[in-house]
């Protein structure tokens, strides 16, 4: 295992106002703050390297701009997230200084700080090319909920699996933990820029899992196990639980 270099981290948030359940997503006040400002404070109080936010929208910069964060302006026809963080990438380090890229997505306001750290840990080891993070699912609707994805995983150890599959389906079959996928990844640079390169995968468009596409391309993904899922805000109802959740952290 190899200890990963603090200068070399980028975390990138991708936001896009465009959304057809919540329109203007990324600027929805949440405790005082945008939306997309909470989750790069998130992201800051990590620590775990500079931070950076993708946006196409240009009351989106302004705004995150004066609130002290760096941000970068992307096309707006990006279809997913991984593509507008890769053009950030490329126009924020064309010198090519940063190795890892964490993808915290601009919709996780209340995600904790250690899960982002905790995202870095799998790759520690040289031969992963992304990580991700899951939780143990302990409510029975969950597991047969289709917007729960699950990963289907061979165990490392305790808190750590081997991707072998993301599904929307409940599995695998059998007694045993089931465990819920958390979209935040960590990327090594040259797996992104290879992700990236790559046309949607036949298992990715059938199960609309785009993760699906680097594991059918032979790449390794690595899975921390984490204690909680952060609330992804993507509809009205799911806006006011994370007002909730924050106001009951400042206070």
């Amino acid at each position: 295992m190899t200890k990963l270099p603090h200068d070399r981290t980028l975390v990138l948030i991708p936001a896009r106002m465009a959304s057809t359940r919540l329109p203007g997503k990324p600027l929805a006040d949440i405790a005082g703050l945008p939306m997309i400002v909470q989750v790069a404070h998130r992201a800051r109080e990590a620590d775990v390297g500079p931070v950076l936010v993708a946006v196409d929208h240009q009351e989106t910069f302004d705004i995150v701009a004066a609130a002290g964060f760096d941000v970068v302006m992307t096309r707006a026809d990006h279809q997913s997230g991984s593509d507008r963080i890769y053009e950030a990438l490329l126009k924020a380090d064309p010198d090519r200084k940063i190795d890892i890229v964490i993808n915290v997505q601009g919709d996780l306001p209340t995600i904790e700080a250690e899960a982002v750290r905790a995202s870095l840990r799998p790759l520690e080891n040289p031969e992963v090319d992304i990580a991700t993070l899951t939780v143990e699912i302990t409510d029975e609707h969950e597991k047969t909920n289709p917007s729960v994805v699950k990963i289907v995983g061979s165990p490392i150890s305790d808190r750590r699996m081997r991707a072998l599959y993301f599904t929307r389906t409940t599995a695998p079959h059998g007694p045993g933990p089931l465990y819920h996928h958390i979209g935040l990844y960590a990327y090594r640079r040259a797996a992104l820029e290879r992700f990236v390169s790559l046309g949607p995968s036949v298992l990715e468009k059938r199960e609309s899992l785009e993760q699906l596409r680097a594991l059918e391309a032979g790449m390794r993904i690595d899975v921390e196990i984490v204690d909680s899922v952060p609330l992804g805000v993507d509809t009205p109802a799911d806006l006011e639980k994370a007002r909730a959740i924050l106001a009951g952290r400042s206070s």
